[in-house]
Parts: structure tokens; C-alpha cells; sequence
């Protein structure tokens, strides 16, 4: 070898894990583009019970349990758990036909708390499934049924297709981080699910066979504990599915509150990322299970707008270290080469799903939507992942702490 080779060679080496993911990246969009066939359903879904976590809902508990009811089939029944409430969130859930618990707790807060709240009550009566929904969010009569009817075939999680609602007119900020939600959890949950045979639970929109629920670990305070509950799902041999014909839309955070609502929910995730992605590629080499190894490499790909500026930032210093003669351009070459195809099959998401959540103006606005989340990110690298849950401020109401 020779010597002059030497920084090239150990840049590519530090460059290797960059590659591998955004290869990686490229192969699970590309398998997700393709809109699966929906298979239709007959079997009964026996007792389902929608279960709804709710601090300091009542801004919006009714609006939902009343669309919610709208959609009910005969054997569904809704719980709504109002957790830590000091507001009319109770009352208002009786009003609308929901079976309400009510749950105070200062020492023990967050949604895994009142999910196993919900479970304890629901043993004396323990239905055939059971769907999470987030007080928020709405979904229609098909998708509950799709999701009921593929748990009980299927014996282990399913989870719903979870969007964020887009709203005609919204600022380009809102449509990008509206895309980035749509590409995460439509195009790369079809993509995992081919490529590894599994998804991640995105809390809500999702259903458990009561065995599942009543076995698993809930009772945490961890911001995302949907994501740990399908992993450790996964983990137990039982891994979660996408049903491509179930959905549930998420209400957007307004404009100015839309960088908080994404510092909570990529917070978790980087620090999720961090703790258990090394875990999985290593347990996927060690029993040689593909699955679990593709999954690791699912959860080493950051945010959409994080990802973007680490690429940016790998090939400027590779053009760099190839404009002053410290390397050859082949490091760089490589890189951008590797990093053109997810951004090329980005772009045939949008075609192909996104035209109707982002404009082609705000498309083009993208370099401006990673430099405006550069201060989360150094908030995160500064204050690290936050520790508990605190629920974006629904409308009409002031920011209260989450539970």
C-alpha cells in the first residue's frame, strides 16, 4: 500500500457507517414507494375497547369522542383515562357515552402510567383487543375494523398509518415537518415492513391482542414508550405490523409551537437511537436474524432534516480534504454518489405521496427547514433529550405541563 493512500483510506473508513445508512435509507424508501394491496377482512373482532390517555383534555375530548362514536362498530366501547386532570376532561368524556377512570398521581406520570392504569381496570373485563389513541387524533369506522380484525388474525400488534392532518395554506415550515412525518411513518414503515418483516408502534393508532397488552411493560415514564413497546414486542418474537388500509391522522402543532412538538418527539428518538440501535444490529449478526438487523439500521437513520445537514457536512469536509491535497477526490466522489440515491428516491416520494401535503415552493425550501431546526438540535446536544412528556398546547387553551 501506499503511503500517500493512507488518508484516503482511513477517511473512507470513517465515512463506511455514513454510507452503509444512507444505502440503506435509499433501499427502504425504494421498497416502500409501492402501495401494498388491501386484503379484506372478514372475522369477527370480538370485544375491542379504544383506549384514550387524556391530561387536561378538554379542549378537544369531546370534538374527538364524538367523531370516535360516529366510527364505532358493535363490540367497540371507548375508555378514556383522564390522567392528572385538573380541567373538565372527566366530565366532558361521560357526557360523550365514554367509560371514564380517572387517575391521580404526581410521583408517576406519562402515558404509560394511564395505559396501565387502563389495563389494570380492564382485567375484571378483559376485552379481545385493544386500540390506543391519543385524545387528539381521529380515525375512521375501516380503519378501527382493519386494525381489530388484523390483530386477531394476525395475534400480535398491528399499527395504523399515522399522518399528520396537512392543512391547506399552512407555512412551509408546517408542510416540510408535515412531509418529513408522511415519509417516516407511510413510506419507511412500508419499506421496514417488507425488507425486515416488522414495524415500530407510533403510539397511537395502534392495537394489542389483550395478551399482548396485558403482558407488556407500560407502567414508564419514557417520552417515547410506543417506540420501546414494539421493539420489545419484536424482541419477544411477536413483531408489530403496518396495516396499509388503517389510518389515523395527528393534529399538526401550530406554527410557532411546531419546533417544540419536533424537539419532543426527535429527542426521544435520537436518545432511543443511541441506547438501543448497537444493541440490535449486534443481536441481528450474533442469531443471524436479517430482521432484527435491518431494524437497527432503521433506527440509525436520523430525522429527515438532521440526516440532510450530516450528509451536508460529511462531503464539504471530504471536498475539502480532496481540494488541499490531503486525500484523493474519491472519498467525496463516493459520498455524493451514495447520498444522490435517497435523495433521489425522496423526491419520488413527493410525486408519488407528498404533492398533496407539500407545494413544490416549500419543496424547494428544505435547506431553510434544516438551518431553522439548527437551535434544536444544539438545544439537544445542550440540554440532551427531555425527560418526560410535555403535550403541545391545544387550541384555546394556555401550555400546560404533559403528564
Amino acid at each position: 500500500m501506499n503511503m500517500s493512500d493512507l488518508p484516503s483510506i482511513l477517511l473512507f473508513i470513517a465515512l463506511l457507517p455514513l454510507l452503509v445508512v444512507d444505502l440503506f435509507f435509499a433501499v427502504e424508501l425504494a421498497a416502500g414507494l409501492a402501495r401494498g394491496r388491501s386484503t379484506a377482512s372478514t372475522n369477527s373482532t370480538g370485544d375491542v375497547v379504544i383506549v384514550i390517555p387524556a391530561h387536561n383534555e378538554a379542549a378537544v375530548i369531546a370534538e374527538t369522542l364524538a367523531k370516535l362514536r360516529e366510527a364505532l362498530s358493535e363490540g367497540m366501547r371507548m375508555l378514556v383515562v383522564a390522567d392528572n386532570c385538573s380541567d373538565d376532561t372527566a366530565a366532558l368524556a361521560r357526557s360523550a357515552g365514554a367509560e371514564v377512570i380517572e387517575r391521580t398521581d404526581a410521583e408517576r406520570r406519562g402515558k404509560g402510567f394511564a395505559l396501565a392504569f387502563a389495563r389494570d381496570w380492564l382485567t375484571v373485563r378483559s376485552p379481545a383487543s385493544v386500540i390506543v389513541l391519543d385524545a387528539d387524533c381521529r380515525i375512521d369506522g375501516d380503519s378501527l375494523l382493519n386494525l381489530a380484525r388484523g390483530s386477531q388474525r394476525d395475534g400480535r400488534a398491528i399499527q395504523a398509518v399515522n399522518l399528520l392532518a396537512a392543512e391547506a395554506g399552512a407555512r412551509p415550515m408546517v408542510q416540510i415537518s408535515t412531509f418529513a412525518f408522511l415519509i417516516k411513518n407511510l413510506v419507511r414503515q412500508r419499506g421496514l415492513q417488507r425488507l425486515a418483516g416488522r414495524v415500530h408502534l407510533t403510539g397511537t393508532g395502534m392495537c394489542l391482542p389483550w395478551q399482548a397488552f396485558a403482558q407488556a411493560d407500560l407502567a414508564t415514564a419514557s417520552i417515547v414508550e410506543d417506540l420501546r413497546l414494539g421493539l420489545e414486542l419484536a424482541e419477544a418474537g411477536s413483531p408489530p405490523r403496518l396495516a396499509e388500509n388503517a389510518f389515523v391522522w395527528s393534529p399538526h402543532a401550530p406554527a410557532e409551537q411546531t419546533l417544540g412538538q419536533r424537539s419532543r418527539w426527535e429527542g426521544g428518538f435520537l436518545a432511543t437511537m443511541r441506547t438501543t440501535a448497537p444493541g440490535l444490529l449486534a443481536r441481528g449478526l450474533q442469531y443471524r436474524s436479517p430482521g432484527t438487523f435491518l431494524a437497527g439500521l432503521d433506527l440509525l437513520i436520523p430525522p429527515l432534516a438532521l440526516f440532510a445537514m450530516i450528509n451536508a457536512a460529511a462531503l464539504t469536509i471530504t471536498i475539502l480534504c480532496g481540494a488541499i491535497g490531503l486525500t484523493t477526490w474519491a472519498p467525496a466522489i463516493a459520498l455524493l454518489a451514495v447520498g444522490l440515491l435517497p435523495t433521489f428516491f425522496l423526491l419520488l416520494s413527493w410525486w408519488r405521496e407528498g404533492r398533496a401535503t407539500l407545494s413544490a415552493g416549500a419543496l424547494l425550501r428544505i435547506p431553510l427547514y434544516a438551518a431553522w431546526k439548527l437551535p434544536m438540535y444544539a438545544g439537544l446536544v445542550r440540554k440532551g433529550a427531555p425527560a418526560e412528556w410535555n403535550r403541545t398546547a391545544r387550541a384555546q387553551e394556555t401550555t400546560r405541563e404533559g403528564p
